[in-house]
Parts: structure tokens; sequence; C-alpha cells
């Protein structure tokens, strides 16, 4: 308690209320906010890791190491930008069957074209992000327009890209990519860093760089945390939504690019059930499903548990079908978790106050 000067009134400090709550300041909230949601991560990825090392022979190795970095790449580059569309309180299923269809568009393309390989190349990469874009607006226009969940939409785009992926392809897998393509996509940097690695990192922070520093991003969360109050102050939620939804389908297109440098093949049948474990990455990092509360750091911690799981479970022998039932058991325990963060957040959200400077 502190005494106003010459008032001789009793006023209670400024961090506390009349009850003597502690309060916290909104920079302390944040703090402690991103900590509960990404360190928890985190720690998790390091004890798993530490783990393994001790019960798994090979797992301490950097040819694990890189094998990880490599297995990584795809999902992480699909889950940042399902992060994207989570974030803003939506769901997209159609992202595995986006990046079967870039994959054989972008395969025909070098393949098949007399262009030069220089041209060949660029025209297929842009043909890989066109037809995710594509994909991603529709699902995005369709939502809005026509307030259909996206859990529908999205469903309904899955099929029509794996079809278009089947007709395009004429239900074959397409390889004899050009061998410099090939070449880049097993390239090493210094020895322990993939090429299709480093493509996944630029990803993950260009993604956070703009939801961290750009009006968009605030927007992002805004919608997902209080979407009529964001139309109540003049900005148009559906074009926030239906960008989300671009931004996703555009990622497909990329993970389909980073697809064909890793496997060298365009096939109708790939991608199937990536959409799952972009969606599980996401949910592990920390993003929450009603949208609002979330980043893509957390989203690529989430990616890089799954994996060390899926990679440490094999090294010990652990067979296929088991290897899933313990995933999935993860997957749900990160879900039940999350709704423990969110009463926790919850709280840390009523006790934080402004402080005058």
């Amino acid at each position: 308690m502190s005494v106003g000067q010459g008032s001789g009134v009793t006023t209670p400090p400024k961090d506390t209320d009349r009850e003597g709550v502690r309060r916290i300041s909104p920079r302390t909230y944040r703090v402690l906010s991103s900590s509960v949601r990404e360190a928890g991560i985190g720690i998790a990825l390091l004890i798993v890791c530490l783990i393994f090392s001790v019960t798994a022979d090979r797992f301490a190795t950097s040819a694990n190491a890189l094998n990880i970095l490599v297995q990584i790449s795809i999902n992480t580059v699909l889950a940042v930008g399902m992060t994207f569309v989570i974030l803003v309180g939506g769901i997209d299923l159609s992202v595995g069957s986006v990046l079967s269809l870039g994959t054989v568009v972008g395969a025909k393309i070098m393949v098949e074209s007399d262009l030069p390989l220089g041209v060949a190349v660029v025209l297929a990469v842009l043909a890989c992000l066109a037809a995710g874009l594509a994909a991603g607006l529709v699902n995005g226009l369709v939502s809005e327009r026509w307030r259909v969940p996206s859990f529908i939409v999205t469903l309904g785009m899955l099929n029509m890209a794996r079809g278009a992926s089947a007709v395009v392809s004429e239900n074959s897998t397409i390889s004899g990519l050009p061998q410099r393509f090939v070449d880049v996509g097993t390239t090493i940097l210094f020895g322990i860093i993939p090429v299709i690695f480093l493509v996944a990192l630029m990803t993950v922070l260009v993604a956070w760089a703009v939801l961290r520093y750009t009006v968009f991003g605030r927007l992002v969360y805004a919608v997902g945390s209080n979407e009529e109050a964001v139309r109540l102050s003049g900005h148009s939620t559906k074009r926030i939504k239906v960008a989300c939804f671009t931004i996703c389908g555009m990622a497909a297109g990329l993970g389909a690019v980073v697809f064909l440098l890793r496997l060298n093949v365009g096939s109708p049948t790939a991608a199937v059930g990536y959409e799952l474990t972009a969606i599980a990455a996401v949910i592990l990092g920390g993003t929450s499903l009603t949208g609002g509360r979330g980043s893509v750091t957390g989203t690529f911690l989430g990616a890089c548990l799954l994996q060390v799981l899926n990679t440490g479970l094999q090294l010990l022998g652990v067979g296929d079908n088991y290897r899933l039932i313990v995933i999935g058991a993860v997957i749900i325990i990160a879900v039940i978790l999350d709704t423990y963060r969110e009463r926790l957040l919850t709280v840390l959200s009523e006790r934080a106050i402004e402080v005058s400077a």
C-alpha cells in the first residue's frame, strides 16, 4: 500500500486490483503467452531427442540429422501455410492433393516441353505456385462468398485437385526430370544444410516476419480472436480470410516444388494424408484451433517433433502401424493439453492491464 503525497489518502499499488489480485503488464503477458506456447513444444522436442539419442544407436549421428532435415522440409512448408488458415479459424484439407497436382504439372512441363532448361524449370516452378494459388483462392472465395464451412469447401477441392492430377498425368508417374534440377535437390550446403530444408526455413522466416511485423499479420490474429471487432473497425474480414487461404494454397504449390526436388517425380498419388500431418504440426506447435493464437515458430517445432518421433521409432524397430498409433496418441494428447493451455492464457489475459509510461 502507498500513501498519496500530501493527500492522506491510501491508494493501492498500480499493479494490483481492489481485491489484491496481482496484475501483469501487457508486455509481460506477451512474453508469458509466447513461453507457454513455444517453450513447451521446444522442451518436449529436446526431451524426445535425448531419449532417442540414448535408446536408438544411430539417432545421434550427422547422417540421421541430415535425414531428418530433409524429411521435415515438405511438411514444414505445408504447415506454415496451414498456420495462416487456422489462425483465422479455418481449415484446409486440400493441400495434399493440391501439392500432387503441382508435382504433375511441374514435372510435365520440365519433361515434355521443348523449352531451354532454365526457362522450363522457371516455368515449372511458376506453374506449381499458380496451381496452388488458384486452388487456395477458390477455397477462400467459396467459403467466404457463400458462407460454406471451410472444412466442406476444402474437402471438395481435395477431390477436384486429386482428379485433376490424375487427368494431367494420365494416371501415371512422370519421371525423367532434368539432371541439373535433380542435382539441386540433393545439394548439401556446407555439408550440413540440405537445399530443400533451406527453402523450408526461408518459408518459416518470411511467414514469421509477415505475422509479426506487418499490418496484415496483426489483422490475421485479430480476425481469429474477434472477427466482429475487426469488421466494425472498417477492415474487410473476408479479404483477410481469402488471402490466408491463398497463402496456404501457394504454400502447397511451393511444397510441390520441394517434392520434385526431393523425389524427382510427379505423381497423381503423391502426398496422400499430408494435409493431416500439416494440421498435426500446427496443433502440436500451439496454434489454437479456434484461431487468434499461435505462431509459425511453434509450427516449425511441431513439424520437427513429428519427424523426430517418426524417425526415432523407426530406428528402434517399431513397425509402421504402431508408429501411427503412437503419433496419433501424441496428437490427441496435444489437443487435450491445448485446452488447459487456453485456460491459462485466458487467466493471463484477464490480468494483463495497460501500464502508463
